[in-house]
């Protein structure tokens, strides 16, 4: 290319044949200045996290954390039931894992908009399996009609699937107006209780009060930080208030979790059940000390003696066989994902914000429920510890959050 310096003018006849990067004087007399670069044109935004640059906006953190986690779950399920079941229910969960992880990459890359479209749909999905579960599909359990039994030997528990839709529901409910910076109407939020009325409704009936109250703390959250005027918490809080006096005074819950709540309370009351369930649990965590007997080491573990170990109470063989550092660790790690979801929210715009907020009081204070029913400070409700307890739809469903998580993040890096 011939190279014109400063200050040279051009000749007044074009040459027939220009550069491509020289553009032709207007006129002569012109000066000519350096070559012009015209800017890249770039293409329409990709979706969710779809190649390399979009892959590196994920908040890998969280992932990495989900992962460990789930991996450090699996290997105490493994420990919890080695005795009774060999590897076999070790290797359902590694799978529900891995189908989990799989689900969570295809959420990260969808498209955010697409996944606010999805809402209403996702929504209804989750009211229908609560529905289908107080149908002759569903399967009582430990006085709970809470699982759809599949092929396989494989279950469905649709309340943990329903928590994923409540998140994204009122997410999608509240956030136009918050964009536009105005304060929610009351109709708005009256709607958004009934959408949450609704599922927290008939997971009671089934009953389960422990995912109810997950529930019920995702909503109070979600629908106070979208504006809500303080009116609707204080109503709710003392509705829920309400709530806890009648489930300990009326027939609204089954005899099975009453005698829960009761042995909460007077461990004596029922010394062959729940009391000498939270009792061996209490001395499995007391007799690990410091750095734990050893994995599958476990006096209390490995002769059987906690029931239902590896869902309700597998925190309990955490401490036992990993101490108190083991134990620490895993509630470090759990607080992780915990904040990585809150610092997320953080920098989103508002629908990411309200759903992701959402996720991270479901993690939270299921892991709380789990942890303190481990350590007698909460009633047994027979929440699972999230990422952890043996349960594929649990989960699944910790997976499928995750990716809306990193699926927020993502969108956030692209703003």
């Amino acid at each position: 290319m011939p190279h014109h310096p400063v200050g040279h003018r051009a000749a007044a006849a074009v040459p027939a044949a220009v550069p491509a990067a020289v553009p032709a004087a207007d006129e002569p007399g012109t000066r000519l200045t350096s070559p012009v670069r015209l800017p890249a044109t770039a293409g329409p935004p990709r979706s969710g996290g779809r190649g390399r640059a979009g892959w590196l906006r994920v908040d890998l953190g969280l992932f990495i954390g989900a992962a460990g986690l789930s991996l450090v779950g699996v290997v105490l399920v493994w420990s919890a039931t080695r005795a009774d079941h060999g590897s076999a229910l070790a290797l359902k969960q590694l799978v529900a894992v891995l189908v989990g992880a799989a689900a969570a990459v295809g959420v990260t890359r969808l498209d955010v908009r697409v996944l606010r479209a999805l809402a209403p749909l996702v929504y209804a999905a989750g009211v229908l399996g609560l529905a289908a579960v107080l149908s002759p599909l569903g399967s009582t359990v430990n006085g709970s009609r809470s699982w759809i039994r599949l092929p396989g030997g494989f279950t469905l528990q649709p309340s943990e699937l329903a928590k994923v839709a409540l998140a994204v529901a009122l997410a999608m409910l509240l956030a136009d107006r918050a964009d536009r910076g105005l304060r929610q109407r009351h109709r708005d939020v009256a709607l958004a209780w009934v959408v949450a009325g609704v599922s927290v409704g008939l997971v009671l009936a089934q009953p389960d009060l422990g995912s109810a109250l997950v529930l019920v703390a995702m909503a109070v959250v979600v629908i106070a930080a979208a504006g809500a005027p303080r009116v609707w918490t204080t109503g709710v809080v003392l509705a829920g208030t309400a709530a806890v006096v009648a489930a300990f005074t009326t027939p609204v819950l089954s005899g099975y979790q009453r005698n829960r709540l009761a042995a909460f309370l007077d461990p004596s009351l029922d010394p062959q059940g729940i009391g000498y369930q939270t009792r061996q649990v209490r001395i499995a965590i007391g007799s690990g000390g410091l750095t734990g007997q050893g994995l599958f080491e476990g006096r209390q573990t490995q002769g059987g003696f906690v029931p239902f170990q590896e869902t309700d109470f597998v925190f309990s063989v955490a401490g036992e066989e990993l101490g108190f550092l083991g134990a620490v660790g895993l509630v470090l790690l759990i607080g992780f994902i915990v904040v990585r979801c809150c610092l997320v929210a953080r920098r989103a715009d508002t629908f990411g914000r309200l759903v992701v907020l959402g996720i991270a009081v479901w993690f939270g204070v299921q892991a709380f429920e789990n942890i303190g029913m481990n350590l007698g400070l909460t009633p047994v409700t027979g929440l699972p510890l999230p990422f952890v307890s043996y349960g594929g739809s649990s989960m699944i469903a910790g997976w499928v959050a995750v990716g809306i998580v990193g699926n927020v993040a993502s969108a956030s890096a692209r703003r």
